[in-house]
C-alpha cells in the first residue's frame, strides 16, 4: 500500500505548479484549489491501488474534463490570454495510464478516442488507433470506426480502405464488416456524385442526390474536395476535368462495391449476406450506380438460391430501384413488384416471404408523396397478407 501512496504523492506533486498558477491568476479561488487537490488525491490513490478498475480511470478523466471546461470558461471571462498549463495534457495522461493498466477494456479505449477526436488531436488519435488495433485486431467495430474517422476527418479514402481491408483479415467471419465496407464505397460514390452536380458536371443526368439524415447507424458521407482527386491542384482552382474522368474509374462504376459483394458471397455462401448488401445499396437509391449494383446482386442470388425468401425479397423490390415515388414510371414498377410477390407466394418459403412483404408494404405506404391510388392498393394487399 505504501507503494501506491508514494505513486499518488508523486503524481500529485506534479500538479502543484499548475494549481499555483491558477490561484495566482485568479482562475480558481483557494477553496476551489483545495477541493480540486483533495479530489485528485482521492482519484490517484484509487487508480494506483491494486484493485483499481477501468471505471476509476474513466471517472478521473471525466473530473479533469469538467475542471478544464470550467478553467477555459473563466479564462475567457477574465480575459486571460493563455496559461502555461492546459487540462488536455493531464486528461490524456490519465487516459493513457488507464489504457496501459487495463488494455483489454474497450470502453476506456473508446473514451480516449472520442476525447482525442473532440480535441482534434489527430496525431494523437493515429497513435491511439495503432495501439488499440494492435491489441484488439478481432474487434470489427474498431476497424469500422477507424475507417469512418479516416473518411470524415481526414478525407482520406485510401486510408479508410486500408483499415477495412486489414480489418477483414482478422474479422473475415463478421458480416457487418463486409456490409460496412460496401457502405463506405457507396458513400464515396454518393459524395462524388453530389460534388459533380454542384459543379454542373453531367447535369443532363436525371438522378438527384438524396438527403442524408444524421443517423449513428449509418456511415456519414466523406467531405471530398478537389484536392482529394488531384493533390497537385492549387487551393483556389477546381479540377473539373479530373472529376469528369472519374466516370471511367472503378470508384464511380460501382466495381468496388460489387467486388466486395462477390468476395462476401464466396466466403459466406448464403442468401442472408445477399439481402444485407441489397438493403444497404438501397440506402443510396438515387446513386448513379444503384441499379447496376442491385442487378449484380440479384441475378446470381436467384441463380444460386432460387427457393430462398431472401432472393425473392430482392427480386420483388428490384423494379422499384432508383424509381422515385413521384416518377410516372412508379405505378408500372409497383405493379411488376406485386406480380413477383404473387409468384414468390407459390414457393416453399411462402410464410417468410409474406412476413417480409408486410414490413416492406408498411414502410412503402408511409412514404411521403406516394400516390393515393398506390397507397390504397398497398393497404389492401397488406390486409390480405395479415389475414393469411
Amino acid at each position: 500500500m505504501a507503494a501506491a501512496s508514494d505513486k499518488a504523492r508523486y503524481f500529485l506533486e506534479q500538479s502543484i505548479p499548475e494549481l499555483k498558477e491558477f490561484e495566482k491568476k485568479g482562475i480558481f479561488s483557494p477553496e476551489e484549489i483545495t477541493r480540486i487537490a483533495r479530489k485528485r488525491s482521492d482519484f490517484e490513490h484509487k487508480i494506483n491501488a491494486r484493485g483499481s478498475t477501468p471505471t476509476d480511470f474513466a471517472r478521473y478523466a471525466e473530473f479533469e474534463i469538467n475542471v478544464d471546461a470550467l478553467r477555459r470558461k473563466r479564462v475567457k471571462r477574465l480575459g486571460i490570454k493563455a496559461t502555461a498549463h492546459t487540462g488536455k495534457r493531464r486528461i490524456f495522461f490519465v487516459l493513457d495510464r488507464g489504457t496501459r493498466k487495463h488494455p483489454g477494456d474497450i470502453a476506456l479505449w473508446m473514451q480516449t478516442i472520442e476525447f482525442a477526436r473532440k480535441q482534434k488531436a489527430y496525431k494523437k488519435l493515429q497513435e491511439i488507433f495503432t495501439s488499440v488495433l494492435r491489441l484488439h485486431p478481432t474487434k470489427s467495430e474498431l476497424w469500422i470506426y477507424a475507417a469512418q474517422f479516416a473518411v470524415e476527418e481526414n478525407g482520406d479514402m485510401t486510408e479508410a480502405r486500408s483499415y477495412m481491408q486489414r480489418g477483414l483479415r482478422f474479422c473475415k467471419n463478421v458480416r457487418p464488416m463486409w456490409v460496412q465496407y460496401g457502405r463506405l464505397e457507396m458513400s464515396y460514390i454518393a459524395k462524388i456524385q453530389a460534388r459533380r452536380e454542384i459543379l454542373g458536371i453531367g447535369a443532363d443526368r436525371p438522378e438527384q442526390v438524396p438527403e442524408v439524415q444524421d443517423n449513428e447507424d449509418l456511415l456519414k458521407l466523406p467531405r471530398l474536395t478537389a484536392m482529394d482527386i488531384n493533390p497537385d491542384l492549387e487551393d483556389d482552382k477546381i479540377d473539373t476535368v479530373a472529376l469528369e474522368n472519374l466516370d471511367a474509374t472503378p470508384a464511380m462504376t460501382g466495381a468496388i462495391p460489387m467486388a466486395i459483394y462477390d468476395a462476401a458471397m464466396a466466403h459466406f455462401g448464403d442468401a442472408d449476406i445477399g439481402l444485407s448488401f441489397f438493403n444497404m445499396i438501397l440506402e443510396y437509391d438515387q446513386s448513379v450506380t444503384c441499379r447496376r449494383i442491385t442487378k449484380h446482386i440479384i441475378d446470381p442470388l436467384l441463380a444460386t438460391y432460387p427457393t430462398t425468401w431472401q432472393a425473392h425479397a430482392c427480386y420483388i423490390r428490384a423494379p422499384l430501384v432508383s424509381v422515385a415515388v413521384t416518377d410516372p414510371e412508379y405505378p408500372r414498377a409497383f405493379k411488376q413488384s406485386l406480380t413477383r410477390l404473387r409468384e414468390a407466394q407459390k414457393t416453399s418459403e411462402k410464410s417468410k416471404v409474406n412476413e417480409w412483404a408486410q414490413s416492406w408494404l408498411k414502410a412503402l405506404i408511409d412514404e411521403e408523396g406516394l400516390d393515393p391510388g398506390i397507397q390504397t392498393v398497398g393497404e389492401s394487399i397488406l390486409r390480405s397478407l395479415t389475414a393469411s
